[in-house]
């Protein structure tokens, strides 16, 4: 569910940006805490290359933080040399999330975390 502004949704980042904006005296944390609810149902998406066994490189990654099975929903790219790949798991907090993503980014097998 996001805020409408206009006739489109507002991503976090831009409800982020806004709350920001029109209060002097709040935190960076008070405004995270205001977007997001934890724990909270995640997904998780990264770019890879192809043809280096990457969503299971990042399937184990994501497990060191968030042991658990997961099905990772998989989109090659139109000439097949990268490939999008979707997580979904129950995120915590932000601190957890930022260490997911550290830790993905870090592998060389990840063009980019999104």
């Amino acid at each position: 569910m996001g805020l409408v502004v206009g006739l489109r949704r507002c991503s976090r980042f831009e409800r982020f940006e806004m709350l920001i904006m029109n209060k002097d005296d709040i935190t960076e944390d008070e405004a995270i805490a205001q977007l997001w609810n934890f724990p909270c149902d995640f997904v998780f998406k990264a770019m890879a290359f192809a043809d280096q066994n990457a969503e299971d490189k990042i399937i184990s990654v994501i497990n060191q933080f968030v042991p658990g099975y997961y099905v990772p929903k998989l989109n090659p790219s139109k000439k097949g040399t990268y490939i999008a790949i979707s997580v979904s798991f129950l995120a915590d907090s932000k601190q957890q999330l930022d260490e997911i993503y550290l830790a993905v980014n870090n592998l060389e097998c990840v063009k980019v975390c999104l």
